[in-house]
């Protein structure tokens, strides 16, 4: 910042880090001592850390139809500063192990790649949206539950995704009431037209009408993995990639995240 000095200059002196020092002890009250705060040696995940004898980890199974036999994804974490208020868990290494070998050269090569970078330690919730990105030429394939994957890439960064909520590096949106309120009433409204077209398929099938050719039915529901019930003809959400929109009263209607789109 300049200073602008109106006035003669009459004299001047070089202030030195020793003058400041013995000027800040002589202004200091006398008889007065000036504790140092403790400082806390809290450990963050860097590359130069190395890797202890035993690390606490989780597995993960993928049955893709993509492949004959199950992939199973373990990843192994390190704990820093155990035992106290600044305890971390961060991801160490990842494996991934099948018997399928056809695509042994690029799991093993991602695998390494994601563990360095791992342990470099920063920010690694970007691995997650970079690998759910990913989408198969040939297409992608609907897991148990009506959860799209468009890759086996995208669902390995769906277990990464999962797996680090559950050491707390990443956290869930949260949900307003209004919008869980929201929800819950476009299920129970499709839950009363199912059973209202269940009643006059019923009615249809006693009582049959020679000018009617077709007549509306109810369809069973399939439980996901999260409990909530969508249809069998419900086609994928293109927000939560849940296959769960219904048409009510004309209108595309997820019945997972809410998400309506008319027209």
């Amino acid at each position: 910042m300049a200073v602008k000095i109106d006035k003669k200059i009459k004299g001047y002196s070089v202030v030195i880090p020793e003058d400041k020092a013995s000027a800040a002890k002589s202004a200091a009250p006398v008889g007065s001592s000036v504790e140092a705060l403790p400082t806390a040696d809290v450990i963050q995940m860097h590359e130069r850390i190395e890797r202890p004898e035993m690390l606490v980890g989780s597995t993960y199974k993928i049955k893709s139809p993509l492949f004959e036999h199950a992939l199973y994804v373990t990843i192994n974490d390190i704990v820093l500063n155990a035992g106290t208020e600044h305890e971390l868990r961060r991801p160490f290494e990842i494996f991934i192990n099948s018997k399928n070998m056809d695509h042994f050269q690029w799991i093993v090569a991602l695998t390494r790649i994601m563990s360095a970078v791992f342990r470099k330690g920063g920010d690694v919730t970007f691995l997650v949206d970079e690998m759910k990105a990913v989408f198969d030429p040939k297409g992608g394939y609907w897991k148990p539950g009506g959860v799209y994957m468009p890759s086996l890439v995208a669902e390995l960064g769906s277990i990464v995704e999962d797996h680090l909520k559950s050491i707390g590096m990443m956290h869930d949106p949260d949900m307003s009431d209004a919008h869980r309120a929201l929800i819950a009433e476009k299920r129970a409204a499709y839950a009363q037209l199912s059973k209202k077209n269940s009643e006059v398929s019923e009615n249809a099938d006693l009582f049959p009408d020679p000018r009617v050719t077709d007549t509306p039915r109810s369809e069973d529901v399939e439980v996901t993995g999260e409990g909530a019930a969508f249809p069998p003809s419900a086609t994928m959400c293109h927000k939560c990639s849940a296959k769960a929109v219904v048409i009510m009263d004309g209108c595309a209607t997820c019945l997972n995240c809410g998400y309506s789109k008319c027209g």
